[in-house]
This record gives C-alpha cells, sequence and structure tokens, in this order.
C-alpha cells in the first residue's frame, strides 16, 4: 500500500509504503529509501516503532544529517581525500566531511527520490545515478528491493550495473531502539567479527586489521553496548554469496531481539553519540552492513570495483524475534 507522504519545494511527490507481514508492519519512504518505522510486538505482544524517524518529509529535510534509515551510496562510509585511483586515472568526488567523501557526497542516494513498485510482499525502488554524479565515474543502474520474509524479517537486497568502471558500497543507515523509546545503550550486542580497522583522526582507516581480543571492541559474546562507538568491524565470514547471520541486538526491558545476517565483510557500529534535537544522543544504534571504509585506495581491502558486464548484488536482512 502506497500514500502520499509529502512533496519537495520542486513539485516532486514522495510517497510511503506500508509493507505488512507476520505481525510486522514496516513503512519505506520514496525519498532516500528511508525505513521510516519499523513495528514490532515486545514479549508481552505490546507493539512498539523500533526504528529512528520523522513522522513528516519535513524532519528529513531539515535534519539530513543522521542519515535516519536512509539508503546510502553511492558509496557508504568515508574515501580520504574525497578521491580514488581507478585504472590509471585520480577521481576527484565531492567532500562533505572535511576533505573526504563521506556517505556519496553532497547529495548522495540519501537524498533522491525514487522510482517505487510493488512486488510480492514489498517495494522495489530503482534510480539511474548519472556518471560524474558527485564524481563517481558511469552511469550506475541502481534497485533496491524492500520485502517481509513469512519467518518475520525484513530483508534488503541491492543490485546495480554501469557501462563503466566505478566502485559501489550500499547499506541501509536505520538506527535501531529495540525499547521503541529512551537511550538504547543498554542494549546488548553480539557480533562475529574477531578484528576491526583503526582508523586515524579524520575516521579514515589506518589499512591495519586489528585484533579485538582485550579491548572494548569484542562483542564475539554479548556485551552490553553503551556508548563511543563508530567502528568498522571486519565480520569473520568475509564476502559470502548468501546472508549469514553476524550480529545479534538484545533488548532486556522489552525482551525483543533483532539479527544481521548479509552477504558484506564489514558491519560499522555506531551508536549515535552526536545525535542532536528531537532527538538525544545514544537514543538509537546504527548496524551498517558494508564493505571497509576507503576500500577504493585500499588494494588490500575487499574490492569494491564494479565494472560493465557485471552485476552488483548485496543482501542483508533483520529479523526480529522476542525472548
Amino acid at each position: 500500500m502506497s500514500e502520499l507522504f509529502g512533496t519537495l519545494s520542486d513539485g516532486t511527490p514522495v510517497h510511503r509504503w506500508t509493507l505488512e507481514r507476520a505481525g510486522l508492519r514496516v513503512r519505506v519512504l520514496s525519498y532516500g529509501g528511508i525505513v521510516q518505522s519499523a513495528e514490532i510486538p515486545d514479549r508481552d505482544g505490546r507493539t512498539a516503532d523500533v526504528v529512528l524517524g520523522f513522522p513528516g518529509l519535513d524532519g528529513y529535510l531539515e535534519h539530513p544529517e543522521p542519515y535516519l534509515g536512509a539508503l546510502v551510496g553511492r558509496y557508504a562510509n568515508r574515501i580520504a581525500g574525497a578521491r580514488f585511483p581507478l585504472d590509471g586515472r585520480t577521481h576527484a568526488l565531492a567532500p562533505n566531511d572535511g576533505p573526504h567523501t563521506l556517505h556519496g557526497g553532497e547529495r548522495g542516494f540519501d537524498k533522491r527520490v525514487w522510482d517505487a513498485e510493488p512486488v510480492e510482499h514489498g517495494v522495489r525502488l530503482t534510480r539511474v545515478s548519472p556518471h560524474g554524479e558527485e564524481g563517481f565515474p558511469g552511469r550506475l543502474e541502481v534497485t533496491a528491493t524492500y520485502t517481509l520474509e513469512a519467518s518475520g524479517a525484513l530483508r534488503i537486497v541491492y543490485e546495480a550495473v554501469t557501462d563503466a568502471p566505478t566502485v559501489v558500497n550500499l547499506t541501509n543507515h536505520t538506527y535501531w531502539n529495540l525499547s521503541g523509546a529512551g537511550n538504547a545503550g543498554g542494549h546488548e550486542l553480539r557480533l562475529a567479527a574477531s578484528r576491526y580497522t583503526p582508523v586515524d583522526p579524520g575516521l579514515i582507516p589506518t589499512g591495519v586489521l586489528q585484533d579485538v581480543l582485550g579491548s572494548r571492541l569484542d562483542f564475539r559474546t554479548d556485551r552490553k553496548v553503551g556508548s563511543g562507538y563508530d567502528h568498522n568491524f571486519v565480520l569473520d565470514k568475509g564476502v559470502t554469496r548468501t546472508a549469514e547471520e553476524v550480529a545479534e541486538l538484545y533488548d532486556p526491558a522489552s525482551g525483543r531481539v533483532l539479527t544481521v545476517a548479509t552477504t558484506e565483510p564489514g558491519l560499522q557500529l555506531y551508536t549515535a553519540d552526536h545525535l542532536s534535537d528531537p532527538f538525544a544522543p545514544g537514543d538509537g544504534i546504527a548496524l551498517e552492513t558494508q564493505h571497509f571504509p576507503d576500500s577504493p585506495n585500499r588494494p588490500d581491502f575487499p574490492s569494491t570495483e564494479l565494472r560493465p558486464g557485471q552485476v552488483f548484488r548485496s543482501e542483508t536482512v533483520y529479523g526480529f524475534s522476542v525472548r
């Protein structure tokens, strides 16, 4: 089911799609591919919205930087110096995080209106990113398909093709709060990640893959999340053809459990310490499945290159349960 959600200043309409199945209700916007809400029951059957979002379009237009619920691209996370080499040529990008490019540049996929069409139990978003958009080479045709599974899960499948060599790294930037309100720092997290990518003061990876053993980044067994995280974890499974479970987030108060399965090799844990009005620091936890930050400048990292004739495909599944 779709409905008009708002209109941009140039008259472009924005629609909201409501998906319902297996006791879940998820709402997705054609603006930015945003997951606006996800309503799920707790251990006592009481339903609450467990993602941070705004009730109207104006909220997203006035507060774009938290990337609430957004589809992020062309390149999620940071690219150092807003440039990268490819096939002997250096491509200059739009810097929007000091000297670096963050989440696709000044006007990434999160700030675009996508075409939308219904599919069985979901919605498919499509758009064409023209050659040179935010400095990225190649005409990129992108689809993102959101479906609700009979098992009670939200599945997002990303696909893309290009007419020239380019780089692609897509993610979803939903902030989860399984309590439905208040601070999420008391949630417990488990991650199948033995290493992470340390960063310099500009949050650019140093190139080292550091062991989490003995540090506050060791989530291999359940531990309270707390605050102070904006780190990319190296998932033990690496890149996989099918989505494998890599994370579990649990809220002891409500009993809600979120599991994350993905084909991606990395996961960015962000505890939203810089959220501001109308939200507060720590109100949500982002679990961004992704390739590593600055991979185009790090040939030793898993590659994010996409070439003509290839199909980029990435899949992440968010499962919901209680205990």
